[in-house]
């Protein structure tokens, strides 16, 4: 790993991303950051060794580039980047709803391009990172996007008209699970349980029915019916969830924020 890579904009997800490079083996000596304020930079330099420059600087000595600025920031980094990038620079954008065009259009002709949505589980190695290619990036530059993002979760390829889909469910998808676990300790101190006690049990119960999805290679349908006992208080439950209309109620809500990513995408701010 003797390729230099900079993280522009190295807020929360991108520390993550270089602490999981770093576990991962990059030497921290290749890892250059770009951050607004001096005293984060020095941060960042202690904590991890990595080396602060400006986006400039990074711009003409990494081989690869990660933008992980506000997507409202894009358009004037990019203007500051554009005069500094040589052609054959790879550029990774994690800014949701921001197509590769955008950054393709603003940077050198065939300048390779890929777009990634990752989403914050990045901070404890669990991450899900979508990723996809622009019109000039290769099978190598996408196999190099993996390897960084692999380093603190799961990664999975799809065609860029996907990203909107995929940003509404596992870019914003945590979120849904904190609000189901925040509603359901809200109902375990109703039912008359302490709120630690609850927490602790509807977070044990999330951690081992997400590990049966991943693991036992059932539909969800069965694992949920195996739980699902005739006349027993699971179906009740779910009768209730049913009656309050939870499953077109979460539909329209994954339906939002892709509508909201494609906003995004076409400069709504």
């Amino acid at each position: 790993m003797t390729q230099k890579v900079a993280v522009l904009g190295t807020g929360k997800i991108g520390e993550a991303l270089l602490s999981g490079m770093i576990r991962a083996g990059w030497a921290p000596a290749d890892l250059l950051v770009t951050t607004r304020r001096p005293e984060r930079a020095k941060e960042l330099q202690e904590r991890h060794g990595v080396t602060p420059v400006t986006n400039a600087e990074a711009a003409k000595s990494a081989d690869t580039l990660i933008l992980t600025v506000k997507p409202q920031d894009m358009g004037t980094l990019l203007d500051e980047l554009a005069p500094h990038v040589p052609a054959d620079r790879l550029v990774i954008s994690g800014a949701a709803g921001i197509p590769t065009s955008f950054f393709e259009e603003r940077l050198a002709k065939n300048t390779p391009v890929v777009r990634v949505m990752t989403n914050t589980p990045a901070l404890v190695d669990e991450a899900m990172s979508v990723i996809s290619a622009g019109s000039h990036a290769t099978a190598e530059h996408l196999a190099h996007a993996e390897e960084i993002f692999g380093a603190v979760g799961k990664t999975l390829r799809v065609p860029e008209s996907q990203q909107d889909a995929c940003t509404a469910l596992s870019g914003s998808g945590p979120a849904y699970f904190f609000y189901l676990v925040e509603a359901m300790t809200d109902a375990g101190i109703l039912l008359g349980l302490p709120r630690d006690k609850a927490h602790d049990l509807i977070v044990q119960s999330a951690i081992g029915a997400a590990v049966m999805l991943r693991d036992s290679g059932e539909h969800p349908v069965k694992l949920r019916e195996n739980v699902t006992s005739p006349a027993g208080t699971t179906i009740n439950a779910i009768r209730e969830l049913e009656n309050h209309g939870v499953r077109a109620a979460l539909i329209a809500a994954l339906e939002a924020a892709r509508d909201r990513s494609r906003e995004l995408a076409s400069g709504n701010s």
